[in-house]
């Protein structure tokens, strides 16, 4: 934390943990959102971060048909293309600087296929809770173009909210804010940002500090409310590319498990049992080929499915 400057945030550092991405040919991800001490940034609830990945050798990323209920989902690439269907219609060309949002509600069903013009596949899959009030919404799914804005030698690409007098034309159900910055070799940025917002900084490649605090590739920075600057430096001389994500603390509890976002035990119970049993909740994915044709939900643990609790949010002032 800058002593001088008390509107600048002290900084929690959220180390990723590698898992595998669904399916029997799952890649490997980078998670750093739910934690156990860090379950939301705003209504962030979930950031895998994957790649470069030379598809050539792993064979990218295939994952099945499967469920998403009480959320929207983000794709955002660097590098690559994925090939998105889902049982609302929607069948679209992921590709980078270009958002693409689908909307979960009551239940969906969607798959993910790198397609085969890929070479190298890069970025981030992230997830969004949608409030009590918004969580049983019809599927949805939208695309964006994002264009550069340039400051102070860094490139930002605003694809979630609004950031430095740029807006995303996506639509979400709480206040949130995403983008990837682009920090040139030995630069630094100062963004004035919502104090009513908590922040995280995730790096993609570089080294950066942040405010005092040095991040690594992978690893996310999180800031909590109050503070209305964030100051990032790069560190090795060789730029960095980093994703910004931000957003009113989310002042729900949420049931999160699989690719369920719910609010009890007896709700995923109930999910995991209709998709399962290929109930209409979720529909089904028309056009995609593969094997297996869909994933089923895994067992339950056995216990009692609690809230995810966010640890204490440090707040400036």
């Amino acid at each position: 934390m800058d002593p001088v400057n008390s509107d600048v945030a002290p900084v929690e550092v959220v180390v990723p943990r590698e898992v595998p991405l669904g399916g029997p040919r799952a890649m490997t991800v980078r998670r750093t959102l739910p934690q156990r001490g860090r379950s939301l940034i705003g209504a962030w609830c979930f950031v895998d971060h994957y790649g470069p990945d030379d598809v050539g050798r792993t064979g990218g990323m295939l994952v099945p048909p499967h469920p998403h209920t009480g959320l929207q989902t983000v794709s955002w690439l660097f590098s690559g293309e994925i090939e998105h269907r889902d049982s609302g219609g929607a069948h679209a060309l992921v590709r980078p600087g270009e958002v693409n949002l689908m909307t979960a509600g009551h239940g969906v069903a969607h798959s993910e296929v790198s397609t085969t013009a890929t070479r190298v596949l890069h970025g981030v899959q992230l997830w969004i809770a949608l409030p009590d009030d918004a969580r049983d919404v019809g599927r949805g799914f939208e695309r964006h173009a994002t264009a550069p804005l340039h400051r102070d030698g860094a490139t930002i690409r605003v694809f979630i909210g609004s950031l430095d007098g740029v807006t995303s034309p996506v639509r979400t159900f709480s206040e949130l804010v995403g983008a990837e910055i682009l920090l040139p070799p030995g630069g630094r940025l100062e963004l004035a940002v919502d104090p009513g917002y908590e922040h995280g900084l995730l790096v993609d490649s570089g080294s950066v500090a942040l405010g005092a605090t040095v991040l690594v590739r992978g690893e996310l920075g999180y800031t909590g409310t109050g503070a209305r600057r964030l100051v990032v430096e790069d560190l090795d001389g060789t730029g960095a590319r980093l994703v910004l994500l931000g957003g009113a603390p989310f002042g729900e509890e949420i049931v999160m498990w699989w690719n369920f976002v719910a609010r009890t035990h007896d709700e995923v119970v109930a999910m995991r049992a209709e998709w399962n049993a290929r109930g209409d909740r979720f529909g089904e994915v028309e056009g995609y080929v593969g094997d297996p044709e869909w994933l089923p939900a895994p067992d339950l643990p056995h216990v009692l499915l609690r809230p995810r609790v966010n640890a204490p949010n440090a707040v400036i002032g």
